[in-house]
């Protein structure tokens, strides 16, 4: 009808007069790849996400028709101007040529840097707190928030009856050595529940960050202590923080010589062995070796072992890493035609190193697409604002400088940030495996969850809908109920189109 509507939310533009956008299917299927729907796209057809660091214009004379977007390229769409006044990708290129040498210089610049980001970000009229998991990145902003204070910085942190998902121990410690005002937060099953119900309204499409419950909760508590929080986003995609970038290099490096048939059955090896067993023998080299080991080793050998046989190069490996789905066409009907910057390669800057570039990829995809948007949307549920030091600018910007050695050293990722770190908390509180912000969902599924779960996956209701094919869907509950997989993402991801959808059907 000649409206050109803009929104900050979905709902928003639902609201709009004769609102009847289909559900699209490319979108659906690139949801189940990376469990959020990727920019530019959103989950109905001809509505598109404005990407980072762009100005959307409209010319006046413009008629507005369905706009054909392509992701990660400046130009004119139907009479709409797309600028992009600020480039990671630039950033990256100017940042690789401008490396920083000395060590004990670059701990001082990420310091400067780092506290200026947080002293600004601390401006507030309302009270201030920040969220603390015990881990590397929010230890680290907690720690210069401290020593910036002139009280105690209020810290937020969540935790698991599980044990083997729970951080708040760890947590508790480093609130203790910083001095900072702490409250934590145990939560359980039906805690779940009921915030599970609540997901539809605050992501306004499907969005399956299963970490998007102790976010909606944390966030919750906080909000009774403060009005703004402060958090350590970003700090995995900018100092090299994910086991992707070093252990995705040495898993390549030690594969690429095998033929394709000796990857195959080695994938098929893998995957023969239970979840449970690979967990148990990284205990027992745990022992052995004196190490720290690896967090939920048998989830990560499973999802090594089921792409082995797909991948060619190392950016097939990365790919294949990010995605859960790997081949979602059949499961969605479609023939799935979308792109996006992951598959736009002609637009990648030029990165020499393979880690980096996974890094850079992840900066301009699953951390706005997933981990800002979780964050942003669980804390606006609840009138929370969050901040983010990592992403100022000029950190950015001073991460991009550093040599990729002094983020990834000896095997190990953030080596600078770490350094800063130790600097105010000792190093005994912080070494341990990487979990990430997890909750226990694959035995949530198998117990309190099942019914709720098994409702919306009713064969029936499934080929009723016309959105997904059972058969593999159901292959996948089974084998998890019965213990012989662990398909808590991809069952997540088919669940929460699933609530999405039963609130969409509601509302009309």
């Amino acid at each position: 009808d000649g409206a050109f509507i803009f929104a900050s939310e979905l709902k928003a533009l639902k609201a709009y007069p004769g609102f009847n956008n289909a559900i699209s299917r490319d979108a659906l299927a690139l949801y189940l790849q990376y469990n959020y729907v990727p920019t530019p796209h959103s989950i109905y057809e001809n509505i598109y996400k404005l990407e980072p660091g762009c100005c959307l214009s409209l010319t006046a004379a413009a008629v507005v028709t369905p706009l054909s977007v392509t992701p990660a390229v400046d130009g004119e769409y139907d009479g709409l101007a797309l600028h992009r006044w600020w480039s990671l990708g630039d950033t990256v290129q100017h940042g690789s040529k401008s490396s920083i040498h000395n060590e004990d210089d670059a701990i001082e610049g990420l310091d400067t840097r780092l506290r200026e980001s947080i002293r600004l970000q601390s401006i507030a009229d309302v009270p201030l707190g920040a969220f603390l998991s015990g881990g590397i990145d929010s230890s680290a902003i907690v720690a210069l928030m401290q020593s910036e204070a002139a009280s105690p910085v209020k810290t937020f942190t969540i935790g698991f009856s599980e044990s083997e998902h729970n951080e708040a121990i760890y947590a508790k410690e480093v609130a203790r050595h910083l001095g900072t005002e702490h409250t934590e937060l145990y939560f359980s099953s039906n805690d779940a529940l009921d915030v599970i119900s609540r997901l539809p309204d605050l992501y306004d499409e499907p969005f399956a960050d299963s970490s998007q419950i102790p976010t909606f909760l944390i966030s919750q508590m906080a909000k009774q202590h403060v009005t703004v929080a402060l958090s350590g986003d970003g700090g995995d995609e900018l100092f090299g923080g994910y086991n992707r970038y070093f252990w995705g290099k040495k898993i390549w490096n030690k594969l690429s010589w095998m033929p394709w048939s000796l990857r195959r059955l080695l994938g098929a090896f893998i995957l023969s062995q239970p979840v449970e067993r690979w967990d148990v023998l990284s205990n027992y080299a745990c022992k052995l070796f004196s190490s720290t080991g690896v967090a939920q080793l048998g989830d990560k050998a499973h999802k090594l072992g089921a792409r082995l046989e797909t991948v060619h190069n190392i950016d097939d490996l990365y790919m294949s890493l990010i995605s859960q789905w790997g081949k979602p066409q059949p499961v969605v009907n479609c023939n799935y035609t979308a792109r996006t910057i992951l598959d736009c390669r002609e637009a990648w800057p030029n990165i020499d190193s393979d880690e980096e570039r996974m890094m850079y990829l992840d900066s301009m995809t699953y951390l706005p697409d997933d981990i800002l948007c979780k964050v942003d949307r669980a804390a606006m549920g609840v009138s929370l604002e969050t901040r983010v030091p990592f992403l100022n600018h000029r950190v950015v910007e001073y991460a991009w400088q550093l040599p990729l050695s002094m983020k990834i050293k000896n095997g190990q990722g953030k080596w600078l940030l770490r350094q800063l770190l130790y600097k105010h908390v000792p190093k005994a509180l912080i070494e341990r495996p990487k979990q990430g912000f997890s909750i226990p969902l694959a035995e949530w599924l198998r117990g309190p969850l099942r019914d709720w779960a098994e409702a919306l996956l009713d064969e029936q209701r499934l080929r009723h809908e016309g959105y997904f094919d059972p058969t593999p869907i159901l292959h996948k509950w089974n084998e998890h109920l019965a213990g012989r997989g662990n398909w808590q993402h991809h069952l997540w991801s088919v669940l929460m189109f699933q609530a999405w959808l039963e609130k969409q059907n509601d509302i009309q």
